[in-house]
């Protein structure tokens, strides 16, 4: 696995990892109990700015985070991202939340903010130990297809809880004045230390395996909101202490930041990502579409003319392709590459792809139909089994798919009639026997030692 690989190079031993999350968690623990001992030392500080700013700095960290992270697990329909991502967000609700206890700012002292953000953490806990287990593809496949329902229980959990607090409805009556947490609250500052320390751990045996420091960086972030959790429950309103725990969830979520700041602009987070994001095989079918004689036209015509052309063309062409459930993997020039079932969750992709083929002509034409001087698109469909995963190092990586069932759709593209649709033995195999095709005479295919047969592609019955 290349990514397992290149990081060889940026792996410390994990004995020496496991002392680094020791000194992370000991300092900060070392120091409360310091304050605790000598309270003299807990000074107060009273400075609402300041704590407005701190816990909305670590919100909008908290945000972007999450807002990033969402939209890699979407593209790459990976939970373990899923899961971070709820993580993210429910600790920045929660913060937005807290920020709003702050006297002279909006709401100002209220029992239910002042709670919020270790209420948030102790949410986050929980996603953050799911993400760091191993999840097999059906439970990950399960999860995704239940993203929407899980970020909407989220936000209405994070909206409950602003309702309980503004109406102050029991157990959230009760002022906090120096954040001493009652029994009720302490069992739930336990689980969000135990969900916090599964997660860490859960992200230093990936990093064991992965190496690469954004795993490093998530396992000492986890460990060190399990130590914010500890400071929480001991601190004191407005005291040294207090302000400790906020620094400790600023830091937390910087830690991450960087260290995504620092991975290569694509796949960012594909340290993350589960075993079979990073590279498995699926069957799948593949569609190329090329303009014939794309490059006389732009010799001949200014680049601006070129430009517009394209922009007509994809302009159409992508919203319907991925409307018939393609997934756009690149753009080239004039040429599209579009896979379907690329993540296991579309049994019948040989049919989706074939119906996306010609409605991809359909479209095309309609596109053309003023322009006659416009050249037109060749596609071509193959299926069969593919690898997919991450391909490059951390200076230029991306997530590919690869294998003869790609090559041979680009070859059958090349050779597909102007205007028409050429799909391979592999997707006609699983056409219903009423699609109308024409099967053509064997064709020399270059890279392939046996000629291949291929079927121009009419008409899909609904």
């Amino acid at each position: 696995m290349q990514v397992e690989e290149a990081a060889d190079r940026f792996r410390e031993p994990t004995s020496r990892v496991v002392g680094w999350l020791a000194v992370v968690i000991i300092l900060p623990l070392a120091l409360l109990a310091l304050l605790r001992w000598q309270p003299e030392l807990d000074v107060i500080w009273d400075n609402n700015p300041a704590h407005f700013w701190l816990v909305l700095a670590a919100a909008a960290i908290a945000v972007t985070l999450g807002y990033n992270v969402t939209d890699a697990a979407r593209r790459r329909q990976d939970a373990r991202l899923l899961l971070v991502s709820l993580a993210f967000i429910a600790s920045a609700g929660f913060l937005g939340l807290h920020a709003l206890a702050t006297p002279g700012v909006l709401v100002g002292p209220n029992a239910g903010f002042e709670l919020a953000t270790p209420i948030g953490l102790v949410v986050g806990s929980l996603f953050a130990a799911a993400s760091g287990l191993e999840l097999t593809p059906e439970t990950s496949r399960g999860l995704m297809a239940r993203s929407r329902w899980l970020l909407a229980a989220l936000v209405a959990l994070m909206v409950a809880w602003a309702i309980a607090s503004l109406a102050e409805l029991p157990p959230l009556d009760t002022p906090v004045p120096e954040e001493s947490l009652p029994a009720w609250q302490l069992i739930f500052v336990a689980i969000g230390i135990v969900g916090y320390g599964i997660g860490a751990w859960g992200y230093v045996r990936l990093y064991r395996r992965r190496g690469t420091p954004i795993v490093l960086a998530f396992a000492v972030a986890f460990a060190l909101l399990a130590v914010t959790l500890v400071v929480v429950a001991f601190a004191v309103n407005w005291r040294v202490s207090w302000w400790e725990w906020h620094v400790l969830m600023l830091v937390a979520f910087g830690i991450i930041a960087v260290a995504a700041r620092r991975e290569w602009h694509e796949e960012r987070f594909s340290a993350l990502y589960l075993e079979q994001t990073l590279s498995g095989t699926t069957d799948a079918s593949i569609l190329f579409a090329d303009l014939e004689s794309f490059t006389p036209y732009s010799e001949r015509t200014e680049a601006t003319e070129v430009r517009r052309m394209l922009d007509a063309y994809f302009s159409r062409l992508i919203p319907r392709m991925r409307e018939l459930g393609g997934n756009v993997h690149q753009l080239i020039g004039d040429a599209v590459m579009v896979v379907f079932n690329k993540h296991g969750n579309q049994p019948d992709h040989p049919r989706l792809a074939a119906r996306a083929a010609l409605a991809f002509q359909e479209t095309a034409a309609e596109v053309a139909a003023a322009n006659p001087d416009w050249p037109r698109f060749r596609v071509g469909v193959n299926s069969g089994e593919i690898a997919s995963g991450i391909v490059g190092d951390r200076g230029h990586r991306k997530h590919d798919v690869i294998g003869d069932t790609v090559n041979l759709a680009a070859r059958l593209e090349s050779q597909a009639p102007v205007g028409g649709v050429l799909v391979g033995e592999g997707t006609r195999a699983h056409l219903p026997d009423d699609a109308v095709v024409e099967e053509l005479p064997p064709m020399e295919i270059k890279g392939k030692a046996e000629p291949v047969t291929a079927y121009v592609l009419h008409h899909l019955p609904e």
